[in-house]
């Protein structure tokens, strides 16, 4: 009885199995064809940052302006037409008294992330950091007169946190920043478009980043996709990414064009989808064979929004990490701190919640990659050399075949406890069997091939 069940579960398995297969082999030639004609030839200091990358899995991403003070979200000054002079009233006004770098930092590091991805300057145009190219800043706009970016790569350098830096391509607020899809309605004049002028302050803003902050791992670019309406429109990207990589040659460089990986570009990301997946329809692309990161809100916002409490609860987001992990990919989960420089409370009792279970299992989660075993219903595998992690998140049997082939398996136990975990060997893989069905956020079994 238990070789026919064990045969049923093979089938059942090779039959999602073989459809990832192809579409994996699909994914490969396409990066193939891809790669043999790209003229980016990365240096070795710049692959061992992408293995770093790959190995850190988890890192906050913080949206953080001007568009805090509104709570209504980022996208507010386009969304509601607000005028440019106008908006730009609101620097004056910032005073986010309660910041503290050193706090920041230290709930995000206990969190078990590894890295930090900040907003330097977002769509609306002002710059969290101190520019000589422009009085709209942090420093010279507002009365907080303290360059916040610098204060938190200072923080992070110091707690052993990586630093990556977000940058918009787009502009709602700068009179030579070239009209794309959105911001048409907050009165820049059309005359003043200058690209060749932006372009040269763009490039100019990135090399104060990667000159006067220390060390910086990424940057993370946004906005590409606001001149889609205009195909012919040369974004320059390649001496833009050129003149990063000459700056600091193991920053790595990515950017959320929703397309797939650009010459020069150094990992892929996904916006609020798995690689693979496509629910939010901004992650069609096919997968590249770069480093992978998805980005995801903590809540249902990337800025802060006063009326946005619908936070994820800590199951989800740590599903939501393994998920991630279990298809070779990092997660980058998002908190939109508030106007008073404070991280929201419940986003805090998350990091604390989720560094706790990082505290027990997160040997399953750095330094891995996809297990050989390809994400299915119930969950995913990691796997670090030969030991396969056992990601159990949705079982509802006390049984679980693994199609590992002929591969043999010296040992399998419970991760946690270490207690001993039946295997019996089926055709084409193993069966495990455990003593109930499992309840726990994630019941990890370690296998040792």
């Amino acid at each position: 009885m238990k070789k026919i069940f064990c045969t049923v579960m093979f089938a059942l398995a090779m039959s999602v199995g073989v459809s990832a297969e192809n579409a994996a082999n699909s994914v490969a030639g396409t990066a193939t064809d891809k790669a043999a004609a790209n003229k980016y030839v990365p240096t070795e200091s710049n692959l061992a940052a992408r293995s770093h990358f790959q190995d850190s899995k988890f890192g906050i991403f913080l949206h953080w302006g001007l568009y805090s003070m509104l709570a209504t979200g980022e996208w507010t000054m386009t969304n509601k037409d607000l005028n440019y002079k106008e908006y730009a009233k609101l620097a004056g006004g910032f005073y986010p008294s309660k910041f503290s770098a050193r706090e920041w930092v230290s709930a995000i590091k206990a969190s078990g992330a590894k890295y930090i991805c900040f907003t330097t300057r977002h769509h609306e145009g002002f710059s969290m950091f101190h520019t000589k190219y422009s009085d709209y800043n942090i420093v010279d706009a507002s009365p907080f007169k303290r360059d916040i970016v610098k204060e938190l790569a200072d923080e992070c350098h110091r707690q052993g946190i990586g630093l990556h830096f977000y940058y918009s391509h787009i502009d709602w607020g700068r009179e030579d920043a070239p009209l794309g899809r959105t911001g048409l309605g907050t009165g820049r004049p059309k005359e003043a478009q200058n690209w060749d002028s932006y372009y040269q302050f763009m490039n100019n803003q990135l090399t104060e980043l990667l000159t006067n902050y220390g060390e910086v791992n990424a940057i993370w670019f946004d906005g590409w996709w606001d001149q889609d309406i205009n195909p012919s429109f040369d974004w320059r990207l390649p001496e833009q990414y050129a003149l990063i990589h000459k700056l600091q040659p193991s920053c790595l460089i990515g950017n959320n064009h929703h397309s797939q990986p650009f010459d020069g570009e150094d990992f892929q990301m996904f916006e609020r989808d798995l690689p693979g997946e496509n629910t939010a329809g901004l992650s069609g692309q096919a997968i590249s064979k770069l480093p992978l990161e998805t980005c995801e809100t903590m809540n249902g916002m990337w800025g802060y929004k006063i009326t946005d409490q619908n936070y994820k609860s800590t199951k989800t987001l740590i599903h939501y990490l393994v998920n991630a992990a279990g298809r070779n990919a990092n997660l980058l989960m998002n908190i939109g701190p508030q106007p008073d420089g404070c991280l929201p409370e419940v986003a805090v009792q998350r990091l604390k919640e989720m560094g706790e279970w990082m505290k027990v299992y997160g040997e399953t989660i750095y330094g891995t990659r996809g297990g050989l075993v390809a994400p299915h219903d119930w969950g995913v595998t990691t796997q670090k050399d030969n030991r396969l992690f056992v990601h159990i998140l949705n079982l509802q049997d006390r049984s679980l075949f693994l199609p590992i082939g002929s591969k043999k398996i010296r040992k399998a136990v419970d991760f946690a406890t270490r207690k001993a975990v039946k295997t019996q060997k089926c055709d084409g893989g193993v069966l495990i069997s455990l003593d109930e069905v499992p309840t726990d956020v994630d019941k990890v079994i370690e296998i040792q091939l």
